[in-house]
């Protein structure tokens, strides 16, 4: 098992998103912040948005934590590609709300009387939408309309709308634009810098129990930043099977090459990787983006790759934003 042999207690690089291990860069602060502040003073709508595997959802899983603290009622919405009924019945099913009949009136109004209790109360409830840029242009305007759920000066209803940058796109469309006017609060997440790669790995492996002595390489973090152009998913790809690699070799710590070798392995060096920190002119800016969205694109076939992996033993592989 290579935590044992790396000091560790559990593996550092799993892809669930564990809010223990999101890391507070000044961009991912500043979202939390954010989101925490439109909450708390009833804003409305906060929008979400960031690249994939950029930890939109580790913070949202922040954001719950924090928000279960607070006793704040939630619902959260993962499956975004449902019907306006389907939607209103998973709102009140995670809210908990009885009804007794689908019909789209009834529901509504044992929302806005479930809601107006807990306002009467003292509490708040927050409605989550994962995945937005995936929702259709009625159920956009269904979701408008919940915020008409209002007292004369507050919101009874919180929203948060996260996505990819494909939902700002969306946003821009006239027949949403009554929805972007309400929109009180923007918060994004970003890819990793290359000073931030490092902070990123160092933080993953102390929560994991490391001790302080090295477990990558400097040459070793480079590699991982140039291949995964500091999209936190990617890290963790590269670093896990970094890992795996390095215990079957038994090397300590990580160098370079056997990062190379699993960014070969999962055609990562297909793409343009990312230009160095200190490189500024105008066409390297522009190549830099390009092998970024290359790299998004193809994200979603990496994973599916990274999980048809067999050839490492369950016990060594043991674990897995």
């Amino acid at each position: 098992m290579y935590s044992t042999f790396f000091g560790l207690h559990e593996s550092p690089f799993n892809v669930n998103p564990d809010p223990r291990y999101l890391y507070l860069t000044r961009q991912t602060q500043e979202a939390l912040a954010g989101l925490t502040y439109g909450i708390q003073n009833r804003k409305g709508f906060i929008l979400l948005t960031g690249e994939v595997g950029t930890g939109k959802t580790t913070l949202l899983n922040r954001l719950l934590d924090w928000l279960h603290g607070q006793r704040v009622k939630t619902a959260f919405v993962f499956n975004s590609k449902l019907e306006v009924i389907e939607l209103l019945d998973f709102i009140l099913a995670d809210f908990e709300i009885p009804s007794e009949t689908r019909q789209k009136s009834h529901m509504l109004m044992r929302l806005n009387q479930w809601l107006l209790e807990r306002y009467r109360a003292g509490e708040s409830a927050v409605l989550i939408i994962d995945e937005a840029q995936n929702l259709s242009l009625e159920v956009l305007e269904e979701i408008r309309l919940l915020t008409n759920l209002e007292t004369s000066t507050e919101k009874l209803l919180q929203i948060v709308l996260t996505g990819q940058p494909e939902l700002e796109e969306k946003l821009k469309l006239p027949q949403v634009r009554q929805l972007r006017q309400r929109i009180t609060l923007r918060c994004r997440t970003t890819p990793l810098t290359l000073e931030e790669t490092f902070g990123y790995i160092a933080e993953r492996l102390r929560i994991a129990g490391a001790n302080g002595e090295p477990i990558f390489s400097k040459e070793a973090i480079q590699t991982v930043h140039m291949y995964s152009h500091g999209i936190p998913r990617v890290v963790n790809l590269l670093c896990e099977h970094a890992l795996i690699n390095a215990y079957v070799d038994h090397v300590r710590p990580v160098p370079a090459h056997l990062v190379e070798e699993v960014a070969r392995e999962f055609q990562l060096d297909e793409i343009e990787p990312t230009v160095s920190v200190e490189s500024k002119s105008r066409q390297e800016g522009i190549e830099k983006a390009a092998g970024t969205q290359q790299l998004l694109e193809n994200l979603d076939e990496l994973l599916a790759r990274l999980k048809q992996v067999n050839a490492v033993p369950p016990e060594v592989r043991e674990r897995k934003p």
